[in-house]
């Protein structure tokens, strides 16, 4: 448990769970790869546009490398880890540093603030996919971006001309995501045996309230459930023909290409049409 101080009211900041064993996982089991390479570290953070109003997670934050260069910066650092060894050093570490709350929990675990925050992490490489949920999905109205060092294949995976992941074109959606570079083993301790890659992540102007971003999910996986069929096959599952036959006027899809060939601009306008002209009882969900 943590508390920040803030114009004469505290907020407190929980972890659901926290890890209770004693018993140490091998760091290569975990997935955790300490950085240690500078210049990384000084890119990460300049790609985040880090400012002295922010706050700022580092999630896996190991042994402190990138948060002691983040509290020089942020108004407060949060570094969640989970390795209890980890989480005793990192206290001792910033036992005096005021803008540094150190939590021990797994991040999937973690309360996630309720207010604006940016992430500059070292991931744990073997929850990649949760802590993306969590962060472009669960925390979209919060989440202001920032950057992601990461095994290298699903960084890869996120810039596919196809894609088929429904979360994938959710976050292309509502952020940008830029490959800044790959990273070679030389910059962690201990090494890993994949290749990595910085991530940059800038939320966009939300195209709508993100109260409908459940639906628009359902919207996007109820589309891609046959990810070979073509867009117009694709369309008439919700859309009556005349309807998918305007819709490609308007938005300039082509109806034979593959559904999984869209653009994130191309499914947000075919989900605000769906919101517009199809009755809400059809709406998949």
């Amino acid at each position: 448990v943590f508390r920040k101080i803030q114009k004469g009211t505290i907020q407190v900041f929980t972890c659901k769970k926290l890890l209770m064993t004693k018993k140490k996982l091998p760091v290569r089991f975990t997935g955790q790869h300490f950085t240690i390479d500078k210049v990384l570290i000084k890119d990460a953070i300049r790609q985040a546009n880090i400012s002295n109003q922010d706050t700022v997670l580092d999630i896996g934050a190991g042994k402190g490398f990138l948060t002691v260069h983040l509290l020089k910066i942020a108004n407060n650092v949060v570094a969640i880890e989970n390795d209890t060894a980890l989480v005793e050093h990192l206290r001792k570490l910033f036992s005096d540093a005021r803008n540094v709350q150190v939590v021990g929990c797994d991040f999937r675990n973690f309360a996630v603030p309720k207010f604006p925050f940016k992430v500059v992490s070292n991931i744990p490489y073997g929850i990649t996919s949760d802590i993306f949920k969590i962060l472009m999905f669960e925390s979209l109205g919060n989440f202001l971006g920032g950057s992601i060092v990461l095994q290298l294949e699903p960084t890869q995976k996120l810039f596919s001309r196809k894609l088929y992941n429904p979360y994938t074109v959710f976050y292309h959606t509502f952020f940008d995501l830029k490959l800044v570079y790959e990273v070679g083993p030389e910059s962690f301790f201990p090494p890993p045996t994949v290749k990595s890659a910085l991530l940059n992540i800038k939320r966009k102007q939300l195209f709508f309230d993100f109260k409908f971003k459940a639906k628009y999910l359902a919207f996007i996986s109820c589309l891609l459930e046959k990810p070979d069929l073509s867009v117009k096959t694709a369309l008439k599952s919700i859309f009556r023909k005349s309807q998918v036959r305007s819709i490609s006027e308007k938005f300039g899809l082509n109806l034979n290409a593959q559904i999984v060939c869209l653009s994130p601009s191309q499914w947000v306008n075919c989900f605000l049409e769906m919101l517009e002209v199809v009755p809400e009882k059809f709406h998949p969900s």
